[in-house]
């Protein structure tokens, strides 16, 4: 590919209504410190629907979005060999398979309380893969795409032990769930609740399992997903909510840690909290379009419990993630499907067809002909 091509090929969106068109686009100015990936798989998100319908806000349209994104390195910025910003990001050689995940700038500056503490995805000039702009006003496009383009800082050699299609998951679902195993102690000693079992909580049963948790709690509505998550992803326990009638008393204060997926505004958040121990952590990675539901100041006040959230996580914490995965063979259960299929696939994805992680392949259909 030409270094002066001023264009894209991908899947656009023009509106929160109609489907993905492909067509060309145009990615940010390429500069000294940015590096240039020819996609080969991208995972998809449920941002993705949210963003595409405007769900969340309204979306600065024209819109590429995918930001689970696995590729081959084929362009360097001059720059990126000694970047300062990153040590790791240094050794991105061409032709390497690195990924991309749901945020691609940061401002990186030495006053920002964020970005000198490691905590770039908490940075309040943070600049998302997709339906962003970077500080040179353009805007970030994803990886539904032939190509993506953007800064060395926020892309990761893959180890050689994941495959690419599961590997492309863990970068947002796998990071969104493993960050927060890790800052709250998740291990050895700790018993974890995991509320949802999809494409983000089958991950974090999977991870708080190779974490080493005593015990890892699968809690669904229905017991639809009780030999997946216990046989299948080796759950301890399932807790189906819609059909276990007291369920909240009988498991009171019995986690240390909940992890939330969920993001229905109906939850029953406050019964949730019953299943914590004194001091328990509940942290929500689920994030509604609506409000969560009220809560009765009693659920915090009576054993001290705290509800906080967690947002995908830092570059460090990808790196340390993929070295896990990699070690203990954390393989999130995906379905590929062709590039060329993905209006469909995000029809199937918002009906919850996906078991549990759709991931789209670039040249999938070429390569069967």
């Amino acid at each position: 590919m030409s270094e002066q091509a001023k264009t894209f090929n991908g899947w656009v969106a023009h509106d929160a209504t109609n489907p993905l068109t492909f067509t060309t686009f145009t990615p940010k100015p390429f500069t000294e410190t940015d590096v240039e990936i020819r996609v080969t798989h991208c995972g998809i998100c449920g941002t993705d629907v949210h963003t595409l319908r405007s769900g969340w806000a309204p979306t600065d349209y024209p819109c590429v979005v995918g930001h689970e994104i696995v590729g081959i390195v084929e362009r360097i910025g001059s720059s990126v060999p000694t970047l300062a910003s990153s040590v790791a990001s240094r050794e991105i050689q061409v032709g390497d398979r690195v990924g991309v995940g749901a945020q691609s700038g940061s401002c990186l500056k030495a006053d920002c309380d964020a970005c000198a503490d490691g905590q770039e995805s908490y940075c309040t000039r943070m600049t998302g893969t997709y339906n962003g702009r970077y500080a040179d006003k353009s805007k970030s496009y994803g990886g539904f795409a032939e190509r993506w383009r953007g800064p060395a800082h926020f892309v990761f050699k893959i180890p050689d032990a994941l495959p690419s299609a599961e590997a492309a998951p863990l970068l947002c679902g796998g990071v969104t769930v493993f960050a927060p195993l890790k800052k709250y102690g998740v291990g050895p000693g700790k018993k974890v609740g995991i509320i949802g079992i999809g494409g983000l909580g089958h991950v974090g049963v999977l991870f708080a399992k190779a974490l080493g948790a005593d015990r890892v709690v699968a809690i669904s509505r229905s017991s639809s997903k009780k030999a997946d998550a216990i046989q299948g992803l080796g759950a301890d326990a399932f807790i189906a909510t819609g059909e276990e009638k007291g369920w909240a008393k009988t498991h009171s204060r019995s986690l240390d840690v909940i992890i939330s997926t969920v993001s229905g505004p109906d939850m029953p958040l406050a019964q949730y909290l019953r299943l914590l121990k004194r001091e328990g952590v509940f942290v929500q990675v689920g994030a509604p379009e609506d409000p969560l539901p009220p809560l009765a100041a009693f659920s915090l006040i009576q054993k001290g419990v705290k509800i906080t959230g967690s947002n995908i996580g830092s570059p460090e914490d990808i790196r340390q993630m993929l070295s896990l995965a990699a070690e203990k063979r954390v393989l999130p259960w995906i379905q590929q499907r062709p590039m060329e299929d993905v209006n469909a696939a995000l029809v199937d994805m918002h009906d919850g067809k996906a078991r549990y992680r759709y991931v789209l392949q670039n040249g999938a259909k070429q390569a069967k002909l």
